[in-house]
């Protein structure tokens, strides 16, 4: 992976993380922690998606919604896991 590449990961990880920090009210994680969810957020929906059959496209916008919607995904189950 070079050099760009990583530059441009970090970058959809941060949209996506403020995304869902955003769209979860009251959970969001300052810059740092966004770019971790928005990367962990892709990771699960890398897995999810494929699993059942959706599929959002190529690009880099489809990258920051495909890595959103798995950082919803995770905040909603971190919610869940706070309450509990």
């Amino acid at each position: 992976m070079g050099v760009e590449s990583l530059i441009v990961f970090i970058l959809i990880g941060a949209i996506a993380g403020w995304l869902a920090g955003q769209l979860v009210k009251g959970y969001g994680f300052g810059l740092l922690g966004n770019i971790v969810v928005g990367i962990v957020g892709a990771f699960i929906a890398g897995l999810l998606f494929p699993a059942i059959g959706i599929s959002l496209g190529g690009g880099i916008l489809a990258a920051i919604i495909h890595a959103t919607i798995g950082a919803v995904i995770l905040l909603v189950l971190i919610r869940l896991i706070k309450q509990a």
